[in-house]
């Protein structure tokens, strides 16, 4: 999770396969340029950048969220207030930032890690493994999420939440090529909101585990109709069905 990337760059070690490059954006949003992404910074401002993030998430660990303020991550990191509004332009660019860190680790994991998460496993196997895969990420950093999501619009639209949406509907395309997999990319990952998430673990009280099971039991309920799923258990493609 390095510190130097601006907020659209999620540079990865590893291009991804070709067919998640491809995605409904024309290219996977991990490997094009975004509109709200800020230009190359000078060596000096990357280096503020940096000293910024860390600063915040030194905060962050021992005060909280919630009780962090941009005056005090400036203070902590020995610049001007001004600064830091304008490296991430309010406090949810702040948090955004920081999150844009951590998920690089899940997006090489999936785009370029080990089967079943990563390629080499069928793609039914493969969207199994990325539900549990997000919802561990999300219920470590709950906090750090719901700060940086207040509003709709910038939470589906910045480059993180698309390239998790666009690999969902790669693979969907692969297992129910028939369906509008586009909209039910999206239906699957809002089973996986942060707000939900915090509803269902903070305050229903429900498991880690339950909540993997039902991310398990969805995507089979929606694979079924293809007959990958068959009564009994086990997973069977068909020969037309390629790996991601």
């Amino acid at each position: 999770m390095g510190g130097g990337s601006p907020p659209g760059d999620l540079g990865l070690p590893t291009p991804a396969p070709r067919s998640e490059r491809q995605g409904i954006f024309g290219r996977h949003p991990l490997n094009q340029s975004d509109a709200s992404s800020p230009p190359l910074l000078r060596a000096d401002a990357v280096r503020n950048r940096a000293r910024l993030l860390e600063a915040a998430e030194r905060l962050i660990a021992v005060r909280g969220i919630a009780d962090t303020t941009m005056e005090d991550v400036a203070a902590a990191a020995g610049v001007g207030k001004g600064t830091v509004f304008r490296r991430f332009g309010d406090r949810t660019g702040l948090m955004m930032a920081l999150l844009d860190r951590s998920s690089k680790n899940l997006q090489a994991d999936f785009l370029s890690g080990p089967p079943p998460l990563g390629p080499g496993a069928p793609p039914l196997d493969r969207l199994r493994a990325f539900g549990p895969a997000v919802l561990r990420r999300s219920v470590a950093q709950l906090d750090l999420l719901l700060a940086a999501q207040p509003e709709p619009a910038r939470r589906f639209s910045h480059p993180s939440v698309r390239a998790l949406d666009t690999h969902v509907m790669v693979l969907l395309r692969q297992i129910v090529p028939e369906v509008d997999c586009e909209l039910l990319a999206r239906t699957l990952m809002s089973s996986l909101d942060p707000a939900l998430l915090h509803h269902l673990i903070k305050e229903c009280g429900m498991p880690l585990e339950r909540l993997e099971a039902a991310w398990t039991d969805l995507v089979d309920r929606v694979s079924r109709q293809t007959g990958l799923t068959p009564e009994g258990g086990g997973t069977t493609v068909p020969s037309g069905v390629l790996d991601a």
